[in-house]
């Protein structure tokens, strides 16, 4: 599909009065935008991990297909395109360099399955090449780019969905409506868990760069450090360089559906504690985080924690989320399923378990071309993966943090200001204009 001819099928639908009337009706995707045969066309980026998910589940939609895998590792990249052709029976364009993907005006849309520290960067890079983008979480690495992202998607009028499949759960929703409700009241509290198993990854020291990997662009907007199999190709999770930590990985599932659950943006005081216990290995992050946000003015309080082991579940729960009001609680199992529980002898209320497809929300809104069919906006990546960067900065400094959610800076301290952001490291900066 050429760029000219889909341009002028956006232009002609943005300024068609019918269409408008159409793109008011979210069950309905205008065929204008889109010819009826056409697919979004994706690029996956980043294919060693979370990526492979993305290939199948764009190319398990209708209307949608990929075309394009990309990643810094041609080792890496060369398997998933003989996998890809085989599965599939048809060749795929292979880029190591991410740039040359948003170059090609054949391709759509972008999804984003990089290391953490590529995620604004490359959404911003694809905003402003004119293509849509499906990010993994978390939306951040930190949160001035997370608000850079945000900008960049307004200003280019992009479609930018956050990959939190559970915004897309039919259960989900409902159980977010029975919230709003006040099925158990007021809701006052919510806890987000993450007890999983995480082992010691080791130290593996410092060693020359693999044959096929360009370390330089694989390291990007990160600070250079010599090559380690410590963050190359898994383990860059747990070092501040590139990850952050498990509560943002798969904590951000649950730091996004308190913020969603409780109605209530960035916190103004922030206290965690936490470190390692268990391994004496390379990890930087800490092995255990607990973290407490407070609402002074809503009178809300969010409760994180993060084990790499497992003692015990909490109500039934080692992956979700519990919300507490004062007629009862509700819990949210992993991505599908909810209970909940009212009054104190915590009678069974109403209870659901049904997923939904988070990579069709997107695709739908891509062919409407339409930000409102969105289950995760790019402003709810940037809420989600702020709260987890606050209650790791809280961490990092040792002591209780207060914040202006207003200027997304801390009060009068100039210390974990300086966690907001990162040194800039050319050519791979996130600007100040986007």
């Amino acid at each position: 599909m050429k760029t000219s001819k889909k341009e002028s099928r956006r232009s002609f639908i943005k300024k068609s009065a019918g269409a408008a009337a159409l793109l008011s009706i979210p069950t309905i995707i205008p065929a204008s935008v889109f010819g009826a045969n056409d697919k979004v066309r994706v690029a996956v980026l980043g294919v060693n991990g979370r990526g492979t998910s993305h290939i199948s589940g764009f190319m398990n939609l209708a209307d949608a297909e990929v075309v394009c895998l990309c990643d810094p590792d041609l080792v890496v990249l060369a398997k998933r395109a003989q996998e890809f052709e085989k599965k599939y029976s048809k060749k795929v364009i292979q880029q190591q360099d991410l740039r040359k993907v948003f170059e090609d005006k054949s391709i759509d849309a972008v999804s984003v399955a990089t290391p953490n520290h590529w995620h604004s960067l490359a959404t911003i890079w694809a905003c402003q090449a004119g293509k849509d983008v499906y990010v993994e979480k978390p939306g951040s690495h930190n949160i001035f780019e997370g608000r850079k992202m945000v900008e960049a998607a307004a200003k280019y009028d992009r479609i930018v969905q956050h990959g939190v499949q559970l915004r897309s759960s039919v259960a989900v929703q409902e159980a977010i409506k029975h919230l709003r409700d006040g099925l158990i009241g007021n809701v006052y509290m919510a806890r987000g868990l993450v007890f999983r198993w995480r082992d010691d990854i080791g130290r593996k020291g410092t060693e020359p760069v693999p044959e096929g990997l360009d370390y330089d662009l694989w390291t990007g907007p990160a600070a250079m450090q010599p090559f380690s199999r410590d963050w190359v190709h898994y383990n860059w999770h747990w070092h501040w360089n590139y990850g952050n930590g498990d509560v943002g990985n798969q904590g951000i599932h649950e730091t996004d559906l308190c913020l969603w659950g409780m109605n209530v943006g960035l916190p103004e005081v922030i206290t965690a504690g936490g470190g390692k216990f268990l391994f004496d290995d390379a990890k930087e992050t800490p092995e255990v985080l607990a973290t407490t946000y407070y609402y002074p003015k809503e009178k809300k309080i969010i409760e994180f924690e993060v084990r790499p082991w497992i003692t015990n579940q909490e109500n039934g729960v080692d992956v979700g989320n519990i919300f507490y009001g004062s007629e009862g609680y509700l819990v949210v199992y992993n991505y599908d399923r909810y209970e909940s529980f009212l009054g104190r002898n915590k009678k069974p209320g109403p209870s659901r378990r049904e997923g939904g497809d988070h990579y069709k929300n997107f695709i739908d809104a891509v062919r409407a071309h339409d930000k409102s069919l969105l289950n995760a906006p790019v402003e709810t990546a940037h809420l989600a993966s702020a709260l987890a960067h606050l209650g790791n900065i809280a961490y990092r400094t040792g002591r209780t943090l207060y914040f202006d959610p207003v200027t997304e800076k801390f009060v009068k301290d100039k210390e974990a200001d300086k966690y907001l952001s990162r040194p800039a490291r050319k050519p791979f900066v996130v600007p100040e204009e986007v």
